[in-house]
């Protein structure tokens, strides 16, 4: 899992000491010309001409050089398109999976808070409970203590803890959720809880913790019982301790070792993402997800009331951009904003989610773009699909 090119889990679009590079463009159209793949297109999609969500695709990797580019849109009827461009394994030139599986990175967080806020529609868990409440004497360091830190500060980041991700070591072991936190307990506090925002993975730790103690579950349980049956996502999965593997067809993750040539970086443990950042998905069934959170099909009123509170966000996040609790707005340049969250992890990028038309699209690259102006170009493309 770690390797020396970096292998660590990084907040959704963070990259630390730009140490994530993007795989040349050069390597990308040496091994393989860009392919193409879509369903037949309904006369919604079918009108349009020429499909800028292609172009988007092909331009992420003819001129950024990601190794493969992954798109799925759904208009407000379930109409769905899937684009793939690239190629799967720069090795072989093989062609990439429509709608193949990807790690999703931080998106496990929505459906972490998601989980979390179940139980707070069951009077299990109240948000503005301290941490204490349920993680008793666990939560003491400098300037931190779960006696002053809320629940609800936990998903929205508010609580000043420091990031683990900073602090964890670059080896391919296994990390219990307890080694995550105590990487980060060794360290002081960033900010009193409730001053400021500021990314921490920490927090969904913690989160993690806290269904696992109240339901007395794993949080891989939890996801799959309450949200992934209940949702229909049929290509969605918490890898269990020790898959480093990815199930379903999907295209390979790729960094830059030390030399600066493409590494294979799709088969790693992904245990130091957990609650944070574990899980495996495919483009649609992300739509799917957030299609369904923001419908109300798993959440009580009062609680995606909850989620969608904001406050404004920072890096990693796009301009304008305000997190709720595990759910992130995020403006269109049509006006209007859509609702997502995106990840970040060993060998992809993810960006996506639903207008409150019922509009989805879900992008994904197979590498860490360490190039700002390349994020923006991913970016581009759900804010092309989801205002065209």
């Amino acid at each position: 899992m770690r390797e020396q090119a970096s292998q660590k889990f990084q907040s959704s679009g963070r990259r630390r000491g730009g140490r994530r590079a993007v795989v040349p463009a050069a390597v990308a159209v040496a091994v393989g010309v860009m392919t193409m793949g879509a369903l037949a297109p309904p006369a919604a999609f079918a009108a349009e001409r020429p499909d800028t969500v292609r172009q988007g695709l092909d331009a992420l990797v003819q001129s950024d050089g990601v190794p493969a580019a992954l798109a799925s849109v759904s208009d407000s009827e379930g109409r769905t398109r899937t684009y793939t461009a690239g190629v799967a394994d720069l090795a072989t030139g093989a062609k990439v999976p429509r709608d193949g599986q990807v790690r999703i990175g931080s998106n496990t967080k929505t459906f972490t808070a998601v989980v979390m806020l179940q139980l707070v529609g069951e009077g299990k868990v109240r948000l503005d409970a301290p941490v204490e409440t349920y993680l008793r004497g666990l939560v003491r360091g400098d300037g931190i203590d779960g006696r002053d830190i809320k629940v609800r500060q936990l998903l929205q980041h508010t609580s000043g803890l420091p990031n683990y991700v900073k602090y964890l070591a670059d080896e391919p072991r296994y990390y219990s959720p307890r080694d995550l936190l105590d990487a980060a307990l060794q360290h002081k506090a960033d900010f009193a809880p409730g001053k400021k925002w500021e990314y921490s993975n920490t927090n969904y730790v913690l989160a993690g913790m806290i269904i696992e103690k109240v339901t007395g579950h794993s949080v891989a349980e939890e996801i799959d019982r309450r949200i992934i049956k209940r949702a229909g996502l049929r290509h969605t999965y918490f890898p269990a301790p020790g898959d480093v593997t990815i199930r379903e067809p999907h295209p390979k993750g790729y960094d830059r070792d030390a030399a600066g040539a493409p590494l294979d970086v799709t088969e790693f443990d992904p245990s130091w993402g957990w609650a944070a950042g574990q899980m495996i998905s495919t483009n649609s069934d992300l739509n799917r997800f957030y299609g369904a959170l923001l419908h109300g099909d798993l959440l009580r009123p009062a609680q995606l009331a909850e989620m969608r509170k904001t406050v404004p966000a920072g890096a990693p996040f796009a301009e304008g951009a305000r997190y709720g609790l595990g759910l992130v707005s995020t403006p269109l340049s049509c006006g209007g904003v859509y609702w997502g969250h995106g990840g970040s992890t060993t060998g992809y990028e993810t960006r996506g989610g639903v207008t409150i038309e019922g509009r989805t699209a879900n992008v994904a690259v197979t590498t860490q773009p360490a190039d700002g102006a390349v994020m923006k170009h991913v970016e581009r493309v759900v804010d092309t699909a989801l205002c065209r």
